[in-house]
């Protein structure tokens, strides 16, 4: 029943070669915001308690940085001590609301490479409500996707936000999903995406999937698409082993997937990359709550057991995965789990004590967790796929993007602009939010101050050049109509590397 944290943690631990009496690890510790601090003090006199064997460095990060004028929300000179650590056990950020800040727990995950998001989701029934059978993998890609974050307003009505899913990107968390579930006796990979919609991007992640499915016959594989995938997470939770999704996707995913095993409370994740690893719950910082000592521990208390699995200390990883278990088993539970079985309402601290208290102890009615030594994976290896020939690549035309409200906003008068204006290039088609407005576009179709316009070569050319996007651009300019952007259509290897309109 318990081993999918068994199972990530172990995983995790094959980032090192570590031994189950390992030295003590350098590890950096950020108390984070709201319950943090709270959270974090009951985590490590629970694993002090228990002998983990951990030089604390702790570091600083998060909102009062973001206050003292950090946009990032982290000081330079915390990445050189990072740096010297061989993990971050980090508690819940807060990320100030406007301002121009940006997520801290997404800069680092991306600047200090850490690729894989693991997410195990598992039923605590009949101790905990909950389904009487979840033991399940969230494998989620950590870095690209929208949280690349790259966001413009581009006119007065429309926002945009790039989803950038590149090939190595996709190469590496399919391989190491596949990998993960190779090492801990998974049999079943469910890939999830929305590929009928984004072909292109969530087609490319889902087309690396099927690829790599080949070298791993003894796992059985499916995909489905994001929306069913999630209906039936909820409702069919037992038919999931190891779910592989891209970043946004799996973020969503994981929540609910917790949510159904009983509580995002009880929720662990590790943040895995080719050199270093951060360890937090999925849980937010719920300042709601903070300072009240009625926050649960557990999901960071998973974590950490995660990352002492990952630091060789296993023996000390199932002392405090089954102290922590025999203590639902006893009825001893924060109110965010507790029920009409529970036997004893407490507070964070109280939780602590209580899980302290039973260390050396098992559970009676939930699985006994044991953590065995296992080979270690080649994550550098993972992280870092063969880079592929570079294909043939032809301009094929642009897409010019305008910001234009004139004449009752109707594309016929755009065009009949637009064609006075074409030379080379040819005016193919125009869309609003992706929909084709002209040529015989429909009445109906609302249309804001946002234009996508399609040239492409006239009849009998198959390419075009830079030199005639640019003079192409500069006669639009001249017409007094604004563009806003450009994106060139390429062909690559000669398929098409770029999306029909919708209608088109």
């Amino acid at each position: 029943m318990f081993e999918s944290i068994h199972k990530a943690s172990t995983e995790i631990g094959a980032a090192s070669s570590a031994t189950p009496d390992a030295a003590e690890a350098r590890i950096a510790l950020a108390r984070g915001d709201g319950i943090g601090p709270e959270i974090t003090a009951a985590v490590v006199s629970v694993l002090d308690a228990a002998g983990a064997r951990i030089g604390w460095q702790e570091v600083a990060m998060g909102e009062s940085l973001y206050r003292a004028g950090h946009l990032s929300g982290i000081e330079d000179s915390t990445w050189d001590r990072l740096a010297g650590c061989a993990a971050l056990l980090k508690a819940p950020l807060t990320t100030p609301q406007g301002g121009g800040y940006k997520s801290l727990n997404v800069t680092l995950r991306k600047r200090l490479g850490l690729f894989a998001n693991v997410r195990p989701c598992v039923s605590y029934a009949p101790v905990l409500p909950g389904p009487k059978q979840m033991d399940l993998v969230v494998i989620r890609e950590n870095e690209e996707d929208t949280y690349a974050g790259i966001e413009h307003r581009q006119t007065d009505e429309v926002m945009q936000c790039l989803k950038l899913i590149s090939r190595p990107g996709c190469e590496r968390i399919s391989r190491y999903a596949y990998a993960y579930a190779m090492q801990n006796g998974r049999r079943r990979l469910t890939c999830v995406s929305k590929d009928n919609i984004m072909k292109l991007t969530d087609g490319l992640f889902h087309q690396v999937f099927r690829e790599m499915a080949a070298e791993y016959p003894e796992l059985a594989t499916e995909h489905l698409i994001v929306d069913i995938g999630t209906a039936r997470l909820a409702t069919r939770p037992e038919r999931f082993d190891v779910i592989l999704a891209p970043n946004l996707y799996g973020d969503i995913l994981s929540d609910v997937a917790a949510e159904v095993a009983g509580s995002i409370g009880l929720a662990p994740s590790a943040n895995i990359g080719a050199r270093f690893a951060m360890f937090e719950a999925v849980h937010g910082s719920a300042p709601d709550i903070a300072g009240r000592d009625i926050a649960n521990p557990s999901g960071f208390l998973l974590s950490a057991v995660m990352m002492l699995v990952h630091l060789g200390q296993n023996r000390v990883a199932e002392r405090v995965h089954n102290a922590w278990l025999r203590t639902l088993e006893d009825g001893v539970h924060t109110a965010d789990i507790a029920h009409a079985g529970s036997r004893e309402r407490v507070g964070t601290r109280s939780f602590a004590r209580a899980v302290i208290d039973r260390l050396g102890t098992e559970p009676k009615q939930l699985a006994v967790v044991h953590y065995p030594q296992r080979a270690p994976l080649d994550l550098a290896s993972i992280a870092n796929p063969a880079p592929r020939p570079r294909a043939r690549k032809e301009l094929v035309g642009v897409d010019l993007f305008l910001q234009w409200d004139a004449d009752a906003r109707q594309p016929g008068q755009l065009a009949h602009a637009l064609q006075a204006v074409q030379g080379e290039l040819e005016l193919k088609v125009i869309t609003n939010r992706g929909v084709k407005v002209w040529p015989k576009g429909l009445k109906d179709t609302f249309c804001t101050d946002h234009w996508r316009c399609r040239f492409q070569p006239r009849e009998g050319q198959l390419s075009t050049s830079m030199q005639a996007v640019l003079a192409l651009m500069q006669r639009v300019d001249g017409a007094g109509l604004e563009i806003i952007k450009s994106e060139g259509l390429y062909n690559f290897d000669g398929v098409p590397g770029y999306a029909l309109a919708q209608g088109q």
